[in-house]
C-alpha cells in the first residue's frame, strides 16, 4: 500500500496538471521532455473523429492509441472507458454505440472529470457518464458493460491484476476487453527500462507482453492478443535519452523493437 500511494499521487498531479493546462489554453506536455511527443501521441485520430470532438478533448488526450477505433463497437452497446481523460475516447465512444447504447467515462482526476463534463456539454452528447473512481475499483455492477476500452492508462497502475480483475467483473458474459496500451516485448536492462518508460510517459511501468496475456488468462478471459500499433525504435528516444545521460548507440541494441503501442484484446466467456 505504501508504494501504491506516490504512484496515485503523481498519477493525479500529472493529469490534473495536464487538465488544467488545457482548461486554460495552454498545450499539454504530453509525454516527454523533450517536447517532441509526436512517435507516441502524434496522429493517433483520423479528421474525422478529430472533427467530431471539442479540440479541448482533442488537446487533452495523452493516449498511445485509438481504441474506439479499434474496438469496433455496434450500436446499442455498452462501453466503458478506463481512465478516460478529457473524453475524446467517450465522446467518439458514445456516437459509435448510437442513442440505444451508453459510453461510461471512470477517471480519479477531478480537474479530468470537469474538462471531460465540459466536453460533453459542447459536443452535446447525452448518452455518456463520467464517473469519479479508480479503474482497480469500478463503481459500477457485475455484467454490466459490454466493452472495456482504455487508453494508455493500464500502464499507469500499481496493481495491474486487480484492474485486469475488475473489468473482467463489469463486463457481461461474452463481453470484450479492448485496450490500447504501452507493451514491453522481450527482457529489457532495468536502468534502459526506467528512462524509456520516463520517456513514454509511463509512471507504474509498462507490462511485458507474456505477462499481460497471463493476467488476462488468470483473471478468466479466453483468447488474448497482442497486436503492435507502433513501435519505438531508438531513434524516437535519442534526444531524451542523451538528455538523461545515457549512449543512445550503445543502447540501441537493447532498445530496438522492445517497447511499443499495442492493442490488447481478450473475451470474457459466453
Amino acid at each position: 500500500m505504501g508504494a501504491e500511494l506516490p504512484i496515485k499521487d503523481a498519477v493525479k498531479e500529472k493529469y490534473g496538471e495536464a487538465a488544467s493546462r488545457v482548461a486554460s489554453g495552454l498545450e499539454v506536455q504530453a509525454c516527454c521532455s523533450t517536447g517532441d511527443c509526436d512517435p507516441i501521441t502524434g496522429n493517433l485520430y483520423d479528421s474525422k473523429d478529430a472533427a467530431a470532438v471539442p479540440e479541448e478533448a482533442l488537446k487533452a488526450s495523452l493516449g498511445c492509441g485509438n481504441p474506439t477505433a479499434l474496438a469496433e463497437l455496434h450500436p446499442g452497446e455498452i462501453v466503458l472507458d478506463l481512465g478516460s481523460g478529457g473524453g475524446i475516447d467517450v465522446l467518439l465512444s458514445a456516437k459509435r454505440v448510437g442513442p440505444t447504447g451508453k459510453a461510461y467515462g471512470l477517471d480519479m482526476t477531478d480537474e479530468m472529470l470537469a474538462l471531460a463534463r465540459r466536453n460533453q456539454s459542447k459536443a452535446g452528447v447525452q448518452n455518456v457518464e463520467f464517473l469519479k473512481g479508480e479503474i482497480e475499483n469500478i463503481p459500477l455492477p457485475d455484467n454490466s458493460v459490454d466493452v472495456i476500452i482504455s487508453n494508455c492508462v493500464i500502464n499507469l497502475s500499481s496493481d495491474k491484476r486487480k484492474v485486469v480483475k475488475e473489468a473482467f467483473r463489469v463486463l457481461s458474459p461474452g463481453g470484450r476487453f479492448a485496450v490500447s496500451d504501452v507493451v514491453v516485448r522481450g527482457d529489457v536492462p532495468a536502468e534502459v527500462r526506467k528512462n524509456m518508460e520516463l520517456w513514454i510517459g509511463c509512471i507504474a511501468g509498462a507490462l511485458e507482453e507474456s505477462e499481460f496475456k497471463t493476467l488476462l488468462l488468470e483473471a478468466g478471459f479466453i483468447d488474448p492478443e497482442i497486436e503492435p500499433t507502433r513501435i519505438y525504435e531508438v531513434e524516437d528516444a535519442r534526444a531524451f535519452l542523451e538528455n538523461a545521460g545515457l549512449d543512445a548507440d550503445e543502447l540501441a541494441p537493447q532498445i530496438e523493437g522492445r517497447f511499443m503501442s499495442a492493442f490488447v484484446r481478450a473475451t470474457k466467456p459466453a
